[in-house]
């Protein structure tokens, strides 16, 4: 059984790592074929794949760094190049393995068919790893992926947690959401459900699980450890470091989100290629996750963190919609330059809508402050949550301090 493994990476030191830990650790590596999206600078030595050209396994794409147009663009150049292979593998290009990952992932596929899912998708949000304490630094806990929130631009965010339980289970859990760091399923799947070239980064994740869905797969997380994902790319130049224009193809790529999904307003649209599939609607991924688009809604039963399909039984269209509550969760970032004195008592925190009315305010106390002042990323996390029917339109930050009273007002539209 064949595997297409499909790696982009961006000037990656932890690229060739990756590649040697992934064949060393398969049963069977003469069956993986690599396809590689590799976006290179030229001033770099450490990605360089020379070594592997005449290996008949791998299918490699050079690109300078600075024709690149992101992550998302990058994976779909990649599933071009699929074959026919039985299997494929989505990864990052800073992962690690465990021995006979090969074999493990196939079967936990073959399991779940027997179990009457025809086509199985295992993703997830993998476990840590840290390259400068390897492997004694890999966390040895299954992670899964809940609900965090919705963003103001419109795309999902999701945490990862260590999956309750895991120790006693045989089978993988079923899942709402997926990573597009880790994916493993039919070989099909890299034809049926491509990326879209026009995404560039946040948004990906969440029109992928649900076109996913509509085009009948079914979402499970492992639940034993089988591969490692490098999460903090310390030292490491991201896309958006070097694309000067990136903000352009971010915001652009949030709109295509929200069309998709016909949210705040935008017309629904689903492109045959890039959109829904036919085996399921977006409102049976809707009920099996407990999210609503188009009012940004979201079930306890999700916020609860209980496995997907959400159970809840409704007579009436009506009652289902009224299932669901609007929270609005958003993290304020202010730099330390921003809030200078050292004697703050409080802040005022607030959220105003387009007539300038406040939804929402909680300030934030002396302790509070105290907290954010010393976070060691070097700026303030402001974090406030609220039910709404209407997403804000900017925030406001408007520090008091005892000594010299009003301080600067600080503002940011969302």
């Amino acid at each position: 059984m064949k595997i297409f493994v499909q790696i982009a990476s961006y000037r990656d030191p932890q690229l060739i790592p990756t590649i040697e830990d992934m064949i060393s650790k398969a049963k069977f590596p003469e069956n993986l074929r690599i396809g590689i999206c590799r976006q290179y600078s030229p001033d770099d030595t450490f990605d360089d794949l020379t070594v592997y050209e005449n290996d008949e396994r791998f299918r490699i794409i050079n690109v300078l760094y600075n024709e690149s147009k992101g992550v998302c663009w990058a994976r779909h150049q990649v599933q071009q190049l699929y074959q026919g292979e039985e299997y494929t593998l989505q990864i990052d290009s800073h992962m690690r393995f465990e021995q006979d990952w090969d074999v493990e992932m196939i079967d936990m596929i073959k399991e779940l068919q027997k179990d009457g899912y025809d086509k199985p998708l295992l993703t997830g949000y993998v476990s840590s790893f840290d390259p400068e304490n390897d492997p004694q630094g890999r966390v040895r806990e299954p992670w899964r992926m809940s609900f965090d929130r919705f963003i103001p631009e419109g795309a999902v965010f999701f945490l990862p947690e260590t999956i309750p339980g895991w120790r006693e289970m045989t089978k993988p859990v079923t899942s709402r959401f997926y990573s597009a760091h880790f994916c493993f399923t039919l070989g099909e799947f890299s034809k049926e459900v491509q990326h879209d070239p026009e995404f560039y980064f946040h948004g990906e994740e969440i029109s992928i699980a649900a076109r996913a869905y509509t085009h009948g797969y079914d979402l499970f997380h492992p639940h034993k450890v089988l591969i490692w994902h490098e999460y903090t790319r310390k030292g490491r130049t991201k896309q958006w470091d070097d694309d000067k224009e990136w903000h352009l193809k971010n915001t652009s790529s949030h709109k295509k989100n929200r069309q998709l999904f016909g949210m705040d307003g935008e017309t629904p649209i689903n492109e045959s290629q890039y959109g829904f599939g036919t085996v399921r609607s977006l409102r049976d991924y809707e009920k099996y996750a407990g999210l609503l688009f188009s009012r940004r809604g979201v079930q306890q039963y999700t916020i609860d963190k209980k496995y997907p399909p959400n159970t809840y039984t409704f007579e009436t269209e009506e009652e289902w919609l009224g299932s669901f509550a609007s929270i609005f969760k958003h993290c304020i970032d202010i730099g330390f330059t921003q809030v200078p004195e050292t004697d703050y008592d409080f802040w005022v925190v607030a959220f105003h809508d387009d007539k300038d009315e406040t939804i929402f305010r909680k300030d934030a106390d002396k302790n509070e402050i105290m907290r954010m002042k010393t976070d060691p990323d070097g700026y303030c996390k402001v974090w406030r949550d609220f039910q709404t029917t209407y997403k804000p339109k900017y925030w406001v930050v408007w520090p008091h301090s005892e000594s010299k009273g009003w301080c600067d007002r600080i503002t940011g539209n969302l």
